[in-house]
């Protein structure tokens, strides 16, 4: 078989499922009884563009903290291992500083949702 046509195969293959599973999908569906924009087609209670509270902010400034976290503590467990004791101080001295963060959103109340 030539190359090309093994690959046309594959591909033919995968848009048939691609295009049978959405078939079931749209099949299978429940159908919402009032159309919205969001809500899954129920009614809302607000407008779309209302504003949100101040204090999401500050939990989604939080939640970055620890993403970021959590992007820098990847690739050092990688390394870990080579660079010894220094990489434990600079991830210990990392964490401090994230600690200190959370400790300021703590005593500012952002984790207080009354």
């Amino acid at each position: 078989m030539e190359p090309w046509a093994a690959l046309l195969g594959l591909l033919s293959l995968l848009t048939i499922g691609v295009l049978g599973i959405y078939a079931v999908s749209r099949g299978l569906a429940p159908r919402p009884l009032a159309v919205g924009p969001y809500l899954s087609g129920g009614v809302a209670r607000e407008h779309a563009v209302s504003r949100y509270h101040v204090r999401w902010y500050a939990v989604t400034l939080v939640f970055l903290a620890f993403d970021m976290e959590m992007v820098f503590m990847y690739p050092w467990a990688l390394v870990v291992a080579e660079v010894g004791t220094m990489a434990m101080v600079e991830m210990f001295v990392f964490l401090g500083l994230l600690m200190v963060g959370v400790v300021y959103a703590w005593r500012e109340g952002a984790f207080r949702w009354v």
